[in-house]
């Protein structure tokens, strides 16, 4: 693999502070695109050269890309609330469209697109496959759905484009999960319905893996990808065995579903009136709601794609990283 000059977008995130630690270690030149203001010391501190701008306004776009081989575009507008709506859209599309179009004019060889598998919202026929029709359920999904077909649009263009769509991400270092770790630890393991719905999780090392693979098997030009764990489960049995773990005897709580939806309704209509962050969304429900369970054999067929850390040995790792940070 010869070394080059790359960019990654949304690089302090989770997910892209860890691409750009392993592209360093390949020996990449990386360059991360960042907001000011946002915390890019320690990707600085392992070489990464940084870029300021911003996606929703198009700032600095073009010096990030200039020069660059590959581009991973990770950044998205995901976990904010309290903003409007068309914020998603400048983000997730059009600032795709202005790193898109950037890319085309400075002659990027490959530019490695990061969806969600969340584009297909709640699968009636388990397992998805990337053929599975989209299904958006709110504002930020559907904005990731026509971020996608942008993307796409650009291969007619002469841009080599490649997406993956990652399921639940998670592993140490992220707490996306801790609200449902942390009841378990006390003994506890509150279910909003019954919990017999499916979750996939995908863990941040086989993940990372994923990415590398899609920017560098050759043949895979306008192609897309699930990137997800070897095994589905139902949220109830993820609750279990996350229990396990911990050694910990629980009891298990089930709520009904309509007055918790109801809840979330009034929150999401009173709360922005008082300038309060509601403590509860509908789309956070989706957890405990909806069916997310995927097909990841294309990516095995195609990208050689194998994640090697097993569901169990995952949420170890992620419980002890929870346990040492004193989070439960």
């Amino acid at each position: 693999m010869t070394a080059q000059k790359v960019l990654v977008t949304g690089a302090t995130g989770f997910t892209g502070s860890h691409i750009c630690q392993k592209l360093h270690e390949e020996g990449h030149d990386v360059r991360v695109f960042v907001r000011r203001g946002s915390r890019y010391r320690e990707l600085e501190k392992i070489g990464c050269k940084i870029f300021f701008g911003d996606l929703a306004t198009g700032e600095g776009i073009d010096s990030a890309v200039y020069g660059v081989g590959k581009v991973y575009h990770i950044g998205a507008a995901f976990r904010i609330e309290g903003v409007p709506h068309k914020y998603f859209w400048d983000v997730n599309v059009e600032g795709t469209r202005k790193l898109l179009d950037a890319s085309l004019k400075f002659g990027v060889k490959r530019f490695i697109h990061c969806s969600t598998v969340g584009v297909q919202g709640e699968i009636k026929n388990i397992p998805a496959t990337e053929e599975t029709p989209y299904n958006p359920g709110d504002h930020y999904q559907e904005s990731k759905v026509e971020g996608e077909k942008l993307a796409l649009s650009y291969v007619k263009k002469g841009l080599y484009v490649v997406i993956f769509r990652p399921a639940g991400i998670y592993g140490p270092g992220d707490t996306r999960f801790l609200k449902f770790f942390r009841p378990i630890a006390k003994g506890k393991l509150i279910l909003i319905g019954k919990g017999t719905n499916l979750y996939h999780l995908t863990y941040i090392d086989d993940l990372i893996n994923g990415i590398i693979l899609c920017g560098e098997v050759d043949g895979i030009n306008g192609e897309i990808f699930t990137l997800a764990g070897e095994k589905y489960t139902t949220v109830k049995e993820l609750g279990i065995t996350i229990a396990k773990i911990l050694n910990k005897s629980i009891k298990i709580y089930s709520i009904p579903v309509a007055p918790v939806w109801i809840m979330a309704i009034l929150c999401e209509i009173i709360c922005p009136l008082f300038k309060i962050k509601p403590p509860i969304y509908r789309r956070r429900l989706d957890f405990y709601l909806k069916d997310r369970a995927f097909d990841i054999s294309k990516a095995k067929r195609l990208l050689h794609y194998e994640p090697f850390i097993s569901l169990e040995e995952g949420l170890k790792r992620t419980a002890q990283w929870y346990v040492e940070q004193g989070l439960i």
